[in-house]
This record gives C-alpha cells, structure tokens and sequence, in this order.
C-alpha cells in the first residue's frame, strides 16, 4: 500500500521532530460517546502457603471495593481502574490495607486547540535490600511499600497561517513510601527515594513539508525540572532546537536537527554529626543540611544534535529512529509501531533521558493513551503496571531501582497485544539502564557512577469459557542486577482465576498463584503459593 506524500508527511511531521524527551502524547481520540462504568465489591478468602525456607502457612479474608470506567467522547476520554482492599489476617497473618490504580484522560476545554490531561497511579511493590522493586503479589506479606504518581497540565494545538503551533506544559507528584530501612551488602544505608515534585513544558512552530518549502522546517524549546526531596536533588534541562524533515519519497524522510541544552544536576549535603558521619533520619533515609550550599554533580552546556530516519509505508506501519549527541555523549531514540488490524498491535519505544525516580514515573504515566484497560493480579487484586487499549498494550510503574539519586536513564519497553477469538492477550518486556549521579564530598557520592540494570517481562491471558465463564492466567518476571555488587534479585510468578456468573450481577472466583524470590540478601530463596475462593458484585 501506497500514500500520499502529504499524508505520509503530516504524519511523520507531528511531533517527531520535537525533543523526544519531552514530547507529550495527548492521547485523545475521536470517539462515539461510549461509557462504561463498573463499581464493584469483593469478599474473598485467602489461604497463603509458604513453601520455601519455611512452611508457615495463614489465611486472612480480604474485603475489597473499587470501580473500573472507560468513557470515550468526541472531546473527552478517561480510563480509569481503582481498588481499595482489606486484608484481615487471623494468627500471625498480617493485617493490611492498600489501594492500587490507575486514570488517564483528557478533556478539550476548545475542541481541536485546547486540551486539559491527567493521570495518577497507585501501586504496591516490594522494596528488597539494595533498592531493587518488584511487584507485591504477597498479600499476606509486611514488606510491602506503596508506589504514588499523579500529573495533570494543558497541551495546545493551533496553525498560524502555514505554521503548526503546538505547546504543553504539566507539574507532577511522586511519592515512594516504605516502613523500613535498607541496606546494602556492607550493611551501609541505602537512601532510598521519597518524594519529587516535577515539572515540564515544551512550544513548538513549524511547517510541514510542501506548505512552505520542500522540507519540513521547526524550532522547539523547552525544559525539564524534577525536585527530588532527598538532600534537595534538583534535575534541571533546558533546551532549544531547529530541526528539518527531507523527504525522500512518499513513505521515507530524512530528519536532522541541532540546538542548544543546559543540563545540571545538584543536590545540598546531609546533616552530618560530631563525628562527621552523616544523620541517618527514622525512615532510613539521609537528613538533608538545608544550610549546605548547593554542590553541582553534572553540568553540560552546549551543542546537541541528532539525525535520523523516518518510515511509514502504510497506516499501519510507522518508525522513527534517530542517533546524535546529548548530555555531552551520544544518544540513541525512537519508536515503532505496527497495528496490522483492530485485532493485533505491536510498539516499541527507545528511550534516554536524565531525572530521578518520579520523572521517570510521570513519563510513562503520560506516554499512556486515554483508552486503555488495566490488567491486575487476580488473587491479590494489584495493578502490576499491564495496560492494553488501542494503542496496544503499554507499561507503566516500573521502577526498577528506588535510589534517591538523580540518574540517566537508558532502555527499551514493548508491547503486545492480540485477540483470537474469545482469547484476548498482552504482554509488555523491557530493559532499564540507570546510571546515577551524585556529587563527590557529598553523602550520596559512593552511588555516583554506579549503574544498576533491570530486565522485565509480564503477560495477562483471558478466556470467555461458555456464556458465563471466563478464565484469566498473569505472569510476570524481573531480573535486577545492582551496580554495587551484592544486590541483585529474581522475581517471578504466575496466577490462574476462573471466574462464574451466579446471577446477572453476582460472580465467584477461584484462583491459585506461585511467586518466587531470590535475592542476594538472602541465604535462602523465597517462595509462596496463594489460593483464594470469593464472590464479586456487580452494581
């Protein structure tokens, strides 16, 4: 199949020409009015077995409510997926509470030129020593920590004469909480991230190749700002940029551009004691000295630059791939996407940016379409960070590493998903790369320059079985490997639920799970088996 040039050209103009780092995915879509909003509630059984070192075995009943909404409108859209649930434990059982989620959306305040967006996460996880996080499917379990991101901010699209002109700006919150302290192989605190508040924005003019001349030609500027709680980190990019689109024939362009960027990162030094010995607060982490100057980890000012390629041979097809210098070493981004039909779709995303852990989180979190459902755990209920929708599958949440310091982080995520008939399936596998940066004299120098590695791969499978039956199978894996030594960590499962309408609104389950650990920070591996037998109502 063959297009138009212009069309190829409007297609591959949007954005991509842009610094990827910043660039923010509106998610919006045309759409037909549909809503669908399900509130519910459950009371299960838990029965939770461990098998290895130990053969502790407790039961707890869970009590949990939450709802599930997915409303597509012309000039709005949202999806959104929360749970509030109630673990009461009998004998050693640990008693618990959490709530896991996640929303995206958007509303056009002025259809076609002004829309407003939003998205917030929740997720419980599981902090190992070193840093590592997992995610918690062990309901029974009191290690657990809780994961909170939330973003919101307008993005504007408006033509001037022959020029595009398309803006966004968005502020967010991130907010990592665990009861205990961590440790490292030497048995020295790890600091561990708390909370950042992020901000971004980015304005963009050009025109598109054809309108004007026969390339595409655009200017961008922008910026970057994480402030990082933990010894007062502070990320900061600036950036301006020019950049052109070369057509080559109807399906392939050439893209290059060059600018000018300011990267810093900072951070104030940790309280220190008689001894010199940094103050170490009740939570495990570093007590900032909010009277120690600001000491600068990372400074790049200067030229960047990047050329690339851009291919779409049909509607269904498009990448963009592109190799230059920035952060004063070169870089490497892009994306592919292939939907063959309404059925299949498949994405792949490159990625180099510098933050901390909530940039990273915001990130994701806005890459995320509107239209989208969440797949969860199905015995405890958790939102592992799985979502599919129409623009595939994606995933969000994965923190890899819960260090305090800034870092540069470095990876690959795909997705993908495919129905066959009454079988619906979705998968999401990545790599993380993040080399922290932390200044010298500073409480946090011995993370600099350390780089901790994280390999992930997770699925969902869900089957219609008979008119009121279905079955649900997850699974999921990570490998951490720590960049100071001892610390790394395995973690891996799988769950099976059969769901069965009793009534038009009233369902029972039945699910078992396995989840494994092996960490480094531990002479024993350590592993579970879950059954639970419940009831779901649906209002």
């Amino acid at each position: 199949m063959r297009i138009s040039k212009g069309t190829l050209l409007i297609g591959l103009a949007a954005g991509f020409a842009a610094n990827p780092a910043f660039a923010q995915e509106s998610g919006a879509r045309g759409g037909d009015g549909a809503v669908t909003i399900q509130p519910y509630i459950e009371v299960s059984q838990i029965l939770s077995a461990e098998l290895t070192p130990g053969d502790e075995v407790v039961t707890f009943t869970q009590i949990a409510a939450g709802v599930d909404l997915n409303a597509q409108g012309r000039n709005s859209g949202a999806s959104v997926s929360v749970r509030y649930e109630r673990n009461i434990g009998y004998g050693d059982a640990v008693d618990n509470d959490t709530i896991s989620g996640i929303a995206r959306g958007y509303l056009a305040v002025v259809p076609g030129a002004l829309n407003l967006e939003a998205g917030a996460l929740a997720s419980r996880t599981r902090l190992d020593g070193g840093g590592a996080v997992s995610p918690n499917p062990l309901v029974s379990s009191d290690a657990t920590s809780q994961t909170y991101a939330l973003y919101a901010g307008p993005t504007v699209a408006t033509r001037v004469g022959a020029v595009d002109v398309t803006a966004n700006a968005r502020v967010g919150y991130n907010r990592f909480e665990t009861e205990d302290a961590v440790f490292d192989a030497n048995g020295d605190p790890v600091d561990i991230f708390d909370d950042s508040v992020s901000y971004s924005g980015q304005v963009r003019a050009g025109t598109r190749p054809g309108d004007v001349l026969p390339i595409g030609v655009s200017v961008t500027a922008g910026g970057f700002q994480e402030d990082i709680s933990n010894l007062d980190q502070r990320v900061r990019d600036v950036y301006a940029r020019g950049d052109v689109i070369v057509p080559v024939s109807p399906t392939l362009a050439l893209t290059g551009g060059v600018g000018y960027e300011n990267v810093e990162v900072s951070s104030r030094d940790a309280l220190r004691d008689a001894n010199g010995d940094p103050v170490i607060g009740n939570d495990g982490r570093l007590v900032t000295d909010s009277a120690s100057p600001r000491i600068v980890a990372f400074d790049v000012d200067g030229l960047l630059w990047d050329v690339g390629v851009m291919w779409r041979p049909s509607s269904r097809t498009s990448l963009a791939a592109s190799v230059g210098e920035r952060y004063d070493s070169t870089t490497y981004y892009g994306t592919f996407t292939y939907v063959p039909s309404q059925r299949s779709s498949l994405s792949i995303n490159v990625y180099d940016s510098v933050s901390g852990v909530g940039g990273a989180l915001n990130n994701s979190l806005a890459s995320l379409s509107s239209d989208f459902v969440a797949s969860r755990n199905p015995v405890s209920g958790d939102f592992g960070g799985l979502v599919s929708g129409t623009n595939g599958s994606g995933l969000v949440s994965s923190l890899g590493s819960a260090r305090s310091s800034a870092f540069r982080g470095r990876g690959v995520s795909a997705g993908y998903q495919r129905q066959m008939g009454r079988l619906t399936a979705a998968f999401g596998a990545g790599y993380d790369r993040r080399r922290f940066i932390a200044a010298d004299g500073t409480a946090l120098e011995a993370a600099n320059g350390l780089t901790d590695e994280t390999y992930y791969l997770t699925g969902a499978l869900t089957r219609e079985v008979g008119r009121s039956g279905s079955l649900q199978t997850n699974a999921y894996i990570n490998w951490f490997e720590a960049g100071a030594g001892d610390g790394d960590l395995t973690a891996f499962g799988a769950s099976a639920a059969y769901n069965r309408l009793i009534t038009d609104r009233l369902s029972a389950r039945a699910a078992v799970a396995v989840d494994y650990f092996d960490s480094d920070f531990s002479a024993e591996d350590f592993a579970t088996a879950t059954a639970l037998l419940g009831l779901r109502y649906d209002f």
